[in-house]
């Protein structure tokens, strides 16, 4: 598929809604294009993937996925537009592109010689708090049946991404009697205890190795400006290169989260997502393929590393996976998020020598102790 087709495309899906746990009409449009595309019978499971199967569906297969949702909500969308070398919209480069390359597959695919059945998935659930549902359900579907799985990331050109990154998303919740703000001055207020705790939290000393980050992404609470605020809660994102870290993270802020506790401030700490770790090695024969794809299509420096995608679903199983985008962008997760136009011909030259090198390595898959 052309530069030309892919920003079409890309532009087309980037319009239609996909908030996470909300990616049906995506869905409906990419099962649409698999069937256009000529894949037989595309189904949209029970998780809310799409897939679609080129070749024997019950031979062991490569699989290659994209995800479809974004952090957007509904009325968050405006269309993108293109102006020179780049294209602006939200959502664009995360990851309407990488969906607009599945579908590419979908059409370019069938006429190559592969050599291996090969499985097209769009997937739900990656972004914010999906906790990689759509991913979790198509390893525990095909777990070494697939010989290897390919993630496309419609940003992070020149990167691979063969270690998962350990996530965790934490809700802290901190509730008090209230009141009027003049009658009852002096009693705690929930919005006032949330604020000390999250000062307090960005106060935790971060580790420069491994790479480890605080995120606070969402406050909320109280009622009104003149009241005593009752409810409030924060939600957190911790993320560490390491595992260890991570979980040791963790239990510092549920300890930080405990202390705020008296007879009239209740503090609640509850899980609400997790991202698991593991990772293939650098020597690996799936990484060395990414490597040569990439240099191949005249892309010298590439970066290998951890990064939070789908491919930490396998990763974490010991199933070799690795992740690629497809050019270059920035002000990713925002209502500007921009990505180049030219540097597209490479990233999908070098995807279609992946799924190639991937389909000469194919075999089942057998789970590997991960990293």
């Amino acid at each position: 598929m052309d530069t030309e087709g892919l920003v079409t495309l890309a532009m087309t899906i980037q319009r239609i809604p996909a908030p996470t746990s909300d990616e049906h009409e995506r869905a409906e449009f990419v099962r649409s294009e698999f069937v256009r595309a000529g894949l037989k019978d595309p189904e949209i499971d029970t998780a809310g993937n799409v897939l679609g199967c080129i070749g024997d569906p019950d031979a062991p297969a490569l699989l290659v996925s994209a995800h479809m949702d974004s952090v957007f909500a509904r009325d968050a969308i405006r269309p993108a537009r293109r102006e020179g070398n780049r294209l602006t919209g939200p959502g664009i480069g995360d990851n309407a592109l990488g969906v607009a390359a599945l579908i590419g597959l979908a059409r370019d695919l069938p006429t190559a010689s592969i050599g291996t059945p090969v499985w097209l998935a769009g997937t739900v659930g990656e972004e914010g708090l999906g906790n990689l549902r759509g991913m979790r359900a198509i390893v525990q579907r095909f777990g070494s049946r697939a010989s290897a799985y390919l993630v496309i990331e419609g940003m992070s050109l020149a990167s691979i991404y063969h270690l998962g990154l350990p996530a965790r998303r934490l809700r802290i919740t901190v509730r008090t009697a209230g009141g009027h703000s003049w009658t009852h001055a002096g009693q705690p207020s929930a919005t006032h205890e949330l604020v000390k705790l999250a000062e307090r939290l960005l106060r935790i000393p971060l580790p420069a190795r491994p790479r480890t980050a605080v995120n606070i992404g969402l406050m909320e609470g109280g009622t009104a400006i003149n009241a005593i605020a009752a409810h409030a809660s924060l939600e957190l994102d911790l993320r560490s290169e390491d595992e260890a870290v991570a979980s040791a993270l963790e239990k510092s802020v549920a300890q930080l989260a405990a202390s705020l506790a008296t007879p009239e401030v209740r503090v609640q700490c509850e899980s609400v997502g997790s991202r698991p770790g593991g990772g293939i090695p650098p020597d690996h024969p799936l990484v060395q393929a990414a490597l040569r794809s990439l240099r191949a299509t005249g892309i010298d420096e590439v970066h290998l590393g951890a990064g939070s995608t789908d491919a930490s679903a396998p990763l974490s199983q010991g199933y070799p996976s690795v992740c690629i985008g497809l050019t270059r962008g920035s002000k990713a997760h925002t209502p500007d998020e921009e990505i180049e136009i030219e540097p597209i011909a490479q990233g999908y030259a070098a995807l279609l020598r992946l799924v190639h090198e991937a389909a000469r390595l194919a075999k089942p898959a057998q789970p590997a102790v991960s990293l």
